[in-house]
């Protein structure tokens, strides 16, 4: 995950900073759309450039090493960064599915009760899809069902 800036103890995802609300503003308003926007945008934009950036550096790195030790050890180093890719490119879909949600006008509630999920939690991970209560029910019984 990018690493972000402290700013005013919240953590700014992809050098965004945080949203701050205006006394009775509407939840989900035209700026706080704009806002996420920007944050997904550009944390999408860095996870597309740490891929280019692995692509390159496994074509450059790649070698036909003599010594079985050295290639395992470069495999296994390659095999790790593809890991990661892998991960960075589930999270990329998630971020491209939130910014339909934002298209679509239906970002920023649960998509189990229809509640707000907030200004707070959507900083800390905008691509929440389920307000707090839910996603703990959620955790609960999946931990019920693998237990």
């Amino acid at each position: 995950m990018p690493e972000g800036t402290k700013k005013l103890g919240v953590l700014a995802i992809a050098g965004v900073d945080p949203y701050q609300e205006k006394p009775g503003e509407e939840y989900m308003n035209t700026d706080q759309l704009g806002h996420f926007r920007k944050i997904l945008e550009a944390w999408r934009g860095q996870l597309r450039e740490e891929v280019d950036r692995t692509l390159n550096h496994m074509q450059d790195e790649a070698a036909n090493f003599p010594d079985p030790v050295d290639r395992a050890a470069q495999e296994e180093e390659f095999s790790l960064e593809l890991r990661a890719r892998d991960r960075e490119r589930k999270l990329i879909k998630k971020i491209e599915k939130t910014l339909q949600k934002i298209e679509d006008d239906d970002f920023g509630f649960c998509e189990s009760c229809g509640i707000e999920i907030g200004i707070r939690r959507l900083e800390a991970r905008p691509t929440a899809d389920q307000c707090i209560d839910c996603k703990t029910l959620a955790e609960i019984k999946e931990k019920q069902m693998a237990g």
